[in-house]
């Protein structure tokens, strides 16, 4: 530990305690009501089960933050093969739970995981490993991009079975990140990433379902009863809130206009109760993240260490950049959680479990 590392630890340290505890707060003010309506239960059904994945995210940050990533090293493949394990149960009949139409859930009752959130560690952990132990054959892409890449079009294959395309997305950007830290061909990466858009552009046409989601996010006026639903409430939601909001707990939108408020869409309930200010108070702590994470990742003492912390803040970044688009209508619907804040279990742990590690890097980072 070093004392610089412990000043980057405490600023992380203080986002997402402030994060999850104000995560918390919103899911309780957003769930209230589908909580008595929905599930016919308390209005703190969901909150408190919100509260019981805080509290074992919370064990799971001080155990990451406590360790010396550089064990992470030896279970790297493992990690990755277990998550593949889990994505192809999920798509065994019986096995996977489905809602909405979507098959994304593993478990039993009330406690239920999806693997595809722990995929995102577990590729960022192996890519970090991978291109650490290739450091000297950064100049052969057969060595480094392709098998990278080749990892994240298979796990994204798995996933867009489910269906789910917002998870792919996440973990190609992460890994064209990762690979343009470690010092990848410049050539090689804009060819993958090429490629890549064009596939999520083809995926994204391919179905009636996606055509319908990307043309209710073009036209969200024109389905405003249909597949613009959620656009079109979680706007209105936002324009209601003004500069200060109309007040924590006041939300309208949560009274059923706007479906998922306390998941997919609870940025919009955050800037009507409290407003633009509130809103880009919660932008901040995102800032701050990212500013902190790079100068984990500058000042790490090893590859693997820096590539590990630039690959977990740009994950966090790339993902509150997904939803937050997502809910101001400048992106399509992806059904992506803002880590830390939307109700969720798995997100919310494997996103802390994540934090954990960060900050394990930024403790040990050099003077």
């Amino acid at each position: 530990m070093t004392e610089v590392g412990e000043r980057y630890a405490a600023y992380l340290l203080t986002a997402f305690v402030g994060l999850t505890l104000f995560g918390l707060v919103m899911v309780l003010s957003a769930s209230s009501v589908p909580s008595v309506h929905q599930f016919g239960e308390s209005p703190f059904y969901q909150f408190k089960r919100q509260a019981v994945w805080a509290a074992i995210g919370a064990v799971a940050f001080v155990v990451t933050s406590r360790l010396d990533y550089r064990h992470l090293r030896r279970i790297a493949g493992p990690l990755m093969g277990l998550c593949f394990v889990l994505l192809v149960v999920l798509l065994i009949p019986g096995l996977g739970i489905t809602r909405n139409g979507s098959t994304r859930w593993l478990g039993y009752g009330p406690f239920v995981i999806q693997p595809a959130e722990l995929a995102k560690l577990a590729l960022i952990i192996f890519v970090a490993d991978l291109l650490a132990r290739r450091e000297r054959r950064m100049d052969r892409p057969e060595l480094t991009v392709r098998p990278v890449m080749v990892t994240v079009y298979a796990a994204s294959a798995l996933l867009l079975l489910q269906p789910k395309l917002g998870t792919p997305v996440i973990l190609a950007a992460v890994a064209v990140i990762m690979l343009f830290v470690a010092g990848a061909k410049f050539r090689s990466l804009a060819a993958w990433a090429l490629v890549s858009g064009a596939g999520v552009v083809a995926l994204a046409l391919a179905t009636g379902y996606q055509r319908s989601r990307i043309d209710g996010w073009l036209n969200p006026w024109e389905h405003a009863q249909g597949v613009g639903l959620q656009a079109v409430q979680s706007q209105v939601g936002i324009a209601s809130g003004g500069l200060f909001g109309v007040g924590l707990g006041a939300s309208r939108a949560k009274w059923g206009f706007l479906p998922f408020a306390q998941t997919d869409f609870i940025f919009a309930i955050v800037a009507e109760e409290i407003g633009l200010i509130g809103a880009s108070a919660l932008i901040a702590a995102f800032v701050l993240i990212a500013w902190m994470g790079v100068k984990a990742a500058l000042a790490a003492p090893d590859r693997f260490g820096m590539l590990l912390a630039a690959g977990i803040t740009s994950w966090l970044l790339v993902q509150a950049f997904m939803n937050i688009g997502m809910v101001l209508g400048v992106l399509p619907i992806t059904g992506e959680a803002l880590p830390f804040v939307s109700a969720g279990g798995s997100s919310l742990v494997t996103a802390l479990a994540a934090a954990g590690l960060l900050t394990s890097v930024a403790r040990r980072a050099r003077t």
